[in-house]
């Protein structure tokens, strides 16, 4: 043994020692070969790495021109229009607002950060079943506009949930008002802190600059112009987000060269799919879960959301607010399709090197911002554009959340519950402090959910919980002339309950790992200088991208919430 280490030179004695130090370093034993895939990957054709954009000062002047025009309009407003005389002249804005206007504000404020993002994601990884939705949406605005509007306008109600009082009881409204109000503030701070997330993994924002600047802008031309400054920065900054979309869908069909490539690699990969009628509940969308579940989901934005309602009462006529909403409703059926077609787009680029396998990016969310930043940051100002658009959608829902809060405040539990009644002028400051006040707790939620991730989750299922259950309560309290106070509010338990069991049940099945959904093929074929172990060969969405995930689940908890209306009538059955 000693002669033959003597024959062997000294630096193959180092070479081989060093290899068996550093092997380990890249990956622990041998991998089986039905399990594992080598870690060095040698692309057939390569394709060159892209070039590492940033965000540039031409993309930042942009951002901070949509800002500083939508403060502008907070400026205008609340400094050189008319005062505000009182509280409903700062909530309604005067019942004086134009049609098309409250129709983009509906439109802004019902469009999230976190739906920009995701949708492109979901066409990605899961395919275009989601697509449907629009579907729902032209089915909503009929059920919405014959049978919930006409009672709103007839009222004339500055809060829905006066409705209750109304109705059943003062009880009842406060329940409904509390829920709201809880529901609120926990999901704007998830729809301002989730997307901010997603672009400052990929664009290097700072997550948490980009928060501030969403909720300062927010907070001071929701609350210095009220309801008229909500609507007029809604409408600015719909256009700012549409246009984003369509500059996207416009250099990337340029740079893939030709309709047929984004199509043809969809339909190939079977991504094209939008009439799965399989009635299987465990599915995760089939045709009968998104266009029924997104209806009863939809119907609570439209019907039973005290954002929505209370800007239905901005204008003066029901014919106007009709037209608003069909309005409105178009509008959301083209961000949706330019959105998931902007999806079609990743698919396409992202055929043969993709870049969640590769580890170029964590989760789905971040594939939109990774495309424009990778693709276009060489174009100065678009990947500003872009963000700008995704801030854009931020505000609408939180400036509109904002306005919201403050009416239910003032006349669920200052006036209702309290028996407070402010003079005019008392009334305006009050309505304009809540508004920061709101704002500033949302704000402060933000670093709780950014460092508890679980809140995320519940403030997502809770936002769907509410909604189902109070659409069930007005359907109750409308269609129902027989159904009392003590059924509805029972029926309302017994639906909100079953819901928590059910997002509790989805919740352990998340933190036991035994809850993974299959995802659409993708190839990482002709990625350049991969050096990645990729374990197994079942592709599953990863973790992170809840977030998109559990919204959608609401579509499913909505219809339960519809519980209530059938318990409530049992109950007084028996009575």
């Amino acid at each position: 043994m000693a002669i033959f280490a003597k024959r062997i030179p000294p630096r193959l004695i180092a070479l081989a020692v060093l290899f068996y130090l550093v092997v380990p370093l890249n990956g622990q034993d041998v991998p089986d070969s039905n399990s594992y895939e080598p870690f060095i990957h040698v692309p057939t054709n390569p394709v060159p790495p892209p070039v590492k954009n940033s965000f540039s000062w031409e993309d930042y002047s942009v951002l901070a021109a949509m800002l500083i025009i939508s403060c502008g309009i907070g400026v205008f407003y609340g400094f050189c229009g008319p005062k505000h005389e009182n509280s409903e002249d700062f909530l309604l804005g005067g019942s004086s607002m134009g049609t098309f206007p409250m129709a983009m504000s509906l439109a802004a404020s019902f469009v999230t950060a976190v739906e920009l993002l995701g949708n492109p994601a979901e066409m990605y990884t899961h395919g275009s079943q989601f697509w449907m939705i629009c579907i729902a949406f032209v089915l909503v605005v009929p059920l919405s506009c014959r049978y919930y509007l006409p009672v709103f306008i007839n009222l004339r109600l500055t809060s829905s949930y006066e409705y209750f009082s109304l109705r059943f009881s003062p009880t009842t409204r406060y329940i409904a008002a509390g829920l709201y109000v809880f529901q609120m503030v926990l999901y704007t701070s998830v729809a301002v802190y989730a997307p901010a997330l997603a672009l400052s993994k990929v664009t290097g924002l700072n997550v948490y600059v980009a928060v501030t600047a969403v909720y300062a802008v927010c907070i001071f031309y929701s609350s210095q112009g009220g309801m008229k400054a909500v609507i007029i920065a809604d409408t600015f900054q719909a256009a700012v987000l549409i246009g984003s979309l369509f500059l996207i869908v416009y250099f990337g069909e340029k740079f893939l060269g030709d309709r047929g490539v984004i199509w043809s690699q969809s339909f190939n990969s079977g991504r094209l799919e939008l009439f799965d009628l399989d009635p299987n509940l465990t599915v995760r969308h089939s045709f009968w879960s998104v266009v029924i579940g997104g209806t009863f989901y939809w119907m609570t934005m439209f019907c039973s959301n005290q954002a929505s309602t209370q800007k239905y009462m901005s204008v003066q006529s029901q014919s106007q607010v009709k037209k608003a909403i069909w309005t409105s409703c178009f509008g959301l059926i083209i961000i949706y399709s330019v959105n998931f077609y902007t999806g079609m787009i990743m698919v396409a680029h992202y055929k043969d090197c993709d870049p969640i396998k590769s580890g170029e990016i964590r989760a789905a969310d971040e594939i939109l911002p990774l495309y424009v930043i990778s693709t276009m940051g060489h174009l100065k100002g678009v990947t500003g554009f872009f963000v700008a658009g995704i801030f854009a959608a931020s505000l609408g829902t939180v400036a509109s959340a904002l306005n919201s809060l403050s009416a239910v405040t003032i006349q669920d539990f200052l006036h209702s519950a309290l028996g407070i009644h402010l003079p005019d002028k008392k009334g305006a400051y009050t309505a304009q402090l809540l508004s920061v006040l709101y704002g500033a707790i949302s704000f402060g939620l933000v670093f709780v959910i950014a460092n508890l991730g679980s809140i995320m989750q519940v403030a997502i299922s809770f936002n769907g919980m509410v909604g189902g259950v109070t659409l069930g309560l007005f359907s109750l309290g409308m269609f129902f002339p027989w159904a009392n106070s003590k059924g509805a509010i029972f029926g309302a338990t017994v639906a909100t309950c079953l819901i928590t069991l059910m997002c509790i049940g989805q919740q352990v099945a998340i933190a036991n790992g035994t809850f993974e959904e299959q995802v659409k093929p993708t190839s990482i074929e002709n990625c350049c200088c991969l050096n990645i172990t990729k374990i197994g060969t079942k592709d599953i969405i990863p973790n992170r991208n809840f977030v998109r995930l559990k919204e959608m689940s609401a579509y499913r908890s909505c219809p339960q919430g519809e519980l209530s209306l059938y318990i409530g009538r049992i109950i007084q059955k028996y009575k």
